[in-house]
């Protein structure tokens, strides 16, 4: 039991690191992202490649993933100046589904649908539940100073623009405001820390397939950052928890209701989400710890 928690918490770290990205983006600068996943699996692949076939160190593999992830982010930090709402939204959904079919089509690098196993994990020296503690510490470590980083910059000079870009753009280039460069830097900020969240995860996972980055995950990570506050770096820590749980707590449900088969179990776990999305967007439609407009 104590192994399952340990395990659900560091997927409860990895998938706040992801939330915290999104929100940088959404929270702060009001850019619509729905192709979060695809900084995600950049970060994923680019530490597993570089690991195991190239032999590096994990944690240049580490650096490596969230520079490549950002630089990634770059070319829809430019569309973002061009195009606005939905339309940014069906551009970055559709650059997470072209980096999942270069990633199923690459068979050199990537092996496909077979994916990338036997990728090294630190403290694998350790037993194995020492193991996973030691590596709980470091993704907890690691989403402190990214929550650190982006508290940081929400209340700089550089984060109350990105929130007057997000309020009223023409507001802010009228100001004098270079909106299109704070557009730029917010993408790619939130980007590499996806790819820091990618690294992570694959070095905890052990191996990468490209089912594993679905538009799902970045669907469950918008249903964090609007449960716990959009803006609210706490509150999308507290969301990614919350969400993770309920979805995980979930699969023991069949131990007590045994006549319920796996597909109706997942139908209504996504039926329970969806009805308490809808309520908190009617009754708190800020998140649990999210501003309220005045």
């Amino acid at each position: 039991m104590t192994a399952y928690l340990v395990a659900m918490l560091i997927l409860v770290a990895i998938y706040s690191l992801l939330a915290l990205g999104l929100n940088l983006h959404w929270g702060y600068t009001g850019l619509i992202n729905f192709g979060h996943v695809g900084f995600f699996a950049i970060g994923a692949y680019a530490s597993a490649l570089l690991t195991t076939k190239l032999a590096w160190p994990i944690p240049a593999g580490f650096f490596a993933a969230v520079v490549l992830a950002g630089a990634s982010a770059y070319p829809l930090g430019l569309v973002s100046i061009r195009l606005r709402t939905d339309y940014l939204a069906i551009v970055t959904l559709g650059f997470s589904e072209v980096v999942r079919a270069i990633l199923v089509n690459e068979r050199d690098f990537t092996h496909g649908t077979q994916g990338i196993s036997y990728i090294p994990r630190p403290f694998s020296q350790l037993q194995t539940g020492a193991n996973e503690i030691a590596f709980l510490g470091l993704v907890v470590a690691l989403l402190a100073v990214a929550y650190w980083m982006v508290r940081r910059l929400g209340r700089s000079p550089f984060g109350r623009t990105l929130e007057a870009i997000r309020e009223n753009e023409e507001a802010a280039q009228s100001l004098g405001k270079h909106v299109a460069s704070f557009k730029i830097r917010s993408f790619v900020i939130g980007a590499a820390i996806a790819g820091a969240a990618g690294s992570a995860y694959a070095h905890y996972i052990n191996f990468v397939v490209p089912e594993q980055f679905l538009p799902l995950v970045t669907f469950y990570v918008w249903m964090a950052v609007i449960l716990g506050g959009s803006g609210s770096n706490k509150g999308v820590i507290l969301g990614t928890f919350i969400l993770l749980i309920f979805l995980e707590g979930t699969r023991f449900v069949k131990d007590f209701i045994p006549f319920l088969s796996d597909v109706k179990l997942a139908a209504a776990r996504f039926m329970i989400v969806g009805l308490g999305m809808i309520l908190l967007l009617l009754y708190r439609p800020q998140g649990l710890m999210g501003r309220k407009d005045s």
